[in-house]
């Protein structure tokens, strides 16, 4: 059964987890184990069975603290950046024995972004020292260097061959990623208005690559992926003077697009119909970090807690509409 208004609509919290003693900064989904992965304002790195919906485990990164969290392609490690000391460094750390296999430093101000390509070893990163760097997992030296006006958000597409990185003010920069040190093969200004806006938040892309979500305080852009056009406008309800700007991401069949608004809900939004089509409540905190499963349908989102979302199985039920496939054991 595929997604559509109606089981969105469905969706509520099946899960809560309130095991960690700070706001969760990060969270990301291994993209073909049943593991969910966070990092926390405490320095926790913890570990969830998105099957089951229960906590596998958790360990710590108190001398350097932990944001910005990536599996990397083995579901045993993760990636992360530093939130204490000076050396801005990342960390690729083996959650299996506890132990950090490398560390890669070359940032001179605070790391803001970290994605992994999703057919490679390599890996990007930005920071507030205006650069993205491109690694290897294999090596500790920096491959690549792109240096930029602003701070900025990055991202992969996800079959590997082109990444983006969007800068503050609404310029965005697209490369390939066998070619991206000969510079940008497409550049683009969102819109002119952006000049005058707090930073940007999150850039992704959806599944298909068709697609790009941009999010800035107070609005987020569903742009054409290669051609920069801009499709539609979100408006998140915070304040682009004085507000956050907000993760969004792409369900997994590209057909919708979530992120949270500044009552504490998750908007969701018809990436067809240009339109919202739900709005889910149940948290009392803004959703600071919020993705969608990469092969369920299930989203978590995160402030101080955790929240795991699913569709309404007695819901889906009394309409004939259950199984949903792909729904978690744990569906309410």
């Amino acid at each position: 059964m595929q997604l559509d208004d109606d089981i969105i609509r469905t969706f509520g919290i099946g899960r809560v987890f309130k095991d960690s003693a700070g706001r969760v900064n990060s969270l990301d989904f291994h993209r073909s184990e049943e593991l969910l992965v966070t990092a926390g304002d405490d320095d926790s790195i913890r570990l969830y069975n998105t099957l089951t919906g229960e906590p596998a485990k958790s360990v710590y990164s108190r001398k350097y603290g932990v944001a910005n969290i990536c599996f990397t392609h083995d579901s045993a490690s993760v990636i992360y950046t530093s939130t204490k000391g000076r050396d801005h460094g990342i960390r690729y750390h083996s959650l299996h024995d506890n132990k950090y296999i490398r560390y890669f430093t070359g940032h001179t101000e605070r790391v803001t972004g970290l994605c992994l390509s999703p057919s490679t070893d390599l890996f990007l990163s930005s920071g507030e020292d205006c650069a993205v760097r491109m690694w290897d997992l294999r090596a500790n030296k920096c491959e690549g260097l792109m240096e930029t006006p602003t701070r900025s958000a990055i991202a992969f597409d996800q079959q590997g061959l082109i990444f983006t990185v969007a800068c503050d003010k609404g310029l965005m920069r697209l490369y390939d990623c066998r070619n991206y040190q000969i510079g940008p093969f497409q550049t683009f200004l969102i819109e002119q208005e952006l000049t005058n806006t707090m930073p940007v938040a999150s850039v992704t892309f959806s599944n298909d690559g068709k697609l790009m979500a941009v999010s800035y305080p107070g609005r987020m852009y569903l742009m054409d992926a290669l051609e920069g056009t801009v499709k539609a406008v979100f408006d998140n309800g915070v304040d682009p003077n004085t507000g956050a700007a907000l993760e969004a991401s792409f369900s997994p069949d590209s057909r919708y697009l979530i992120s949270g608004t500044v009552d504490n809900s998750i908007a969701v939004w018809s990436v067809e119909k240009h339109e919202a089509v739900a709005q889910w409540t149940g948290v009392k905190a803004l959703n600071s970090a919020l993705k969608w499963s990469p092969r369920r349908m299930l989203v978590a989102s995160a402030d101080s807690v955790l929240a795991l979302w699913v569709p309404n199985k007695k819901l889906l039920q009394s309409t004939g509409r259950w199984p949903v496939i792909d729904a978690y054991a744990g569906a309410r």
